[in-house]
């Protein structure tokens, strides 16, 4: 039996994508922090851990980013999950002037919320809020959540389909000791830093052009050490494990201040 980590309480959507990718029968183990899924995938406790990267409406993931830059584990797949979100509570439409739900639902459920004059109560996880409106038990507290928690909790659905968009997708990575070998339909990700000097990104960018790589995502994140100083993830079309790759990452190296293959992986489609 493969045992996943998953940040979240039963029914996160965390949860959901793990048993969508491995499609076949798993162990979920729940914990509180993202740090903690990948801890136990780091110290043999599970084989995988799952962590939420980016949402089309929201934008990326800060903190996973941030732990990607620092843990030993291998990017080993990727899935695009489809996040549909229900007010869930125990009270009608017109009693619920409060929504409990992690900042991220918060933000995509955003129209909703203002059109309905709710106030605003963020929480740890969107599957952790229907067992804290089920706690409070009040008809003016609902939370927002995924069908799957309100089945879990015993909790009814006030409203589906509540997201400012209703093509909401969340990417997530899956993370292991082991890696993927080559598909032939592959993904690397790869962590860089660089010198604060004219033209520096434009030197690493070109190599992509010139082996007429295809580049997926680049993203900045703060380095958290010195100021104004930035990590760039970037995502692009291939595997570490092709001559052609790994030529080019040779390159690009030498002209980082701090490069890191997080992994390859086979490319995920939209559901």
């Amino acid at each position: 039996m493969i045992h996943v980590s998953f940040q979240g309480e039963r029914g996160a959507y965390s949860e959901d994508a793990a048993k969508l990718f491995f499609n076949e029968e798993i162990e979920t183990v729940s914990f509180a922090t993202f740090a903690e899924v990948l801890e136990n995938t780091s110290s043999d406790k599970t084989e995988y851990a799952i962590l939420p990267v980016e949402n089309s409406l929201e934008g990326s993931v800060g903190e996973s980013y941030d732990l990607l830059y620092s843990t030993s584990l291998n990017a080993t797949g990727e899935i695009y999950h489809r996040i549909e979100h229900c007010l869930i509570g125990i009270g009608k439409l017109e009693e619920v002037d409060t929504v409990y739900s992690h900042p991220q639902a918060l933000g995509q459920c955003r129209k909703f919320i203002e059109e309905h004059n709710m106030k605003t109560i963020p929480a740890y996880d969107t599957a952790g809020s229907v067992k804290i409106v089920k706690e409070l038990n009040k008809i003016n507290c609902a939370c927002i959540a995924s069908k799957a928690a309100s089945t879990i909790y015993n909790m009814p659905i006030i409203a589906e389909n509540i997201a400012n968009n209703l093509n909401n997708y969340t990417r997530f990575l899956i993370l292991s000791k082991t890696k993927s070998p080559d598909t032939g339909n592959d993904k690397t990700s790869i962590i860089f830093s660089i010198k604060h000097e004219p033209g520096a990104l434009h030197r690493i960018i070109e190599n992509f052009h010139k082996n007429s790589v295809n580049l997926t995502k680049i993203e900045s994140r703060p380095t958290k050490t010195n100021t104004w100083e930035y990590n760039f993830y970037v995502d692009f079309e291939g595997h570490e494990k092709n001559s052609q790759i790994s030529e080019m990452l040779d390159k690009i190296k030498q002209d980082t201040l701090f490069m890191k293959v997080l992994g390859s992986y086979p490319s995920a489609k939209l559901s």
